[in-house]
């Protein structure tokens, strides 16, 4: 394996490896997330949150997971210089025409205020549960990885991962973070946040996500 140069223009996937790379998002459980799971894969990559280096958050104005990633991502190599990750991800609940989706961070008006986010996606499922008491609400959470070499790759690894479970109707657990004490998994009869961090990174959409983009660097 290469150490990344200053020159991105002919960088091949493997280049990646034995390198800095920036994460474009300053959500603490979506780092330590990602650390351990690149960790675990036994990958020589120091992981750089972009406050560390005063990088703003990027204007999210895709309307796709997919879109956004690559926005984020871009956004930070520009300004960092170095390759960057970007997570975008949310959970999707088709009854409600996959709401909150993209906007899964900020559902109830004030970004990345977990509680107030539950309380409105359990809010607007009540009268979904009254009407139809013993249906299970499916949910599905979603997380799409964008890596790219420099801030113009044109060739971006994307690497998606999804996750399903079921919406509860109150909060259970203390773990996890984001819509976790409502995601219900039917085989485990556990809420996503009463898994072990080591459970959870396992089976979730950012582990599987993790694990197709390691294969494809690899």
């Amino acid at each position: 394996m290469h150490n990344i140069s200053h020159d991105f223009s002919h960088s091949k996937p493997c280049d990646f490896s034995s390198s800095r790379w920036v994460l474009a998002s300053n959500n603490k459980g979506k780092l330590a997330e990602l650390q351990r799971l690149l960790t675990q894969a036994k990958l020589n990559v120091d992981i750089i949150p972009q406050g560390e280096l005063n990088i703003e958050d990027a204007v999210e104005d895709g309307l796709s997971f997919v879109e956004n990633a690559i926005i984020k991502a871009r956004h930070a190599s520009r300004i960092s210089g170095l390759p960057a990750i970007a997570d975008d991800s949310g959970l999707c609940v088709p009854i409600l025409g996959n709401a909150p989706g993209i906007y899964s961070a900020r559902y109830a008006g004030e970004h990345g205020n977990d509680a107030k986010n539950n309380a409105q996606l359990v809010k607007n499922l009540q009268p979904i549960r009254q009407a139809n008491p013993d249906q299970a609400i499916i949910g599905q959470f979603v997380c799409v990885l964008a890596l790219v070499r420099h801030a113009d790759d044109p060739l971006p690894i994307i690497a998606q991962g999804i996750w399903e479970g079921e919406v509860l109707d109150s909060p259970r657990g203390v773990n996890g973070f984001g819509y976790d004490p409502l995601f219900w998994l039917p085989q485990q009869k556990l809420s996503a946040a009463e898994l072990s961090a080591e459970q959870k990174n396992a089976i979730s959409h950012r582990g599987q996500a993790i694990r197709t983009l390691i294969a494809q660097l690899k």
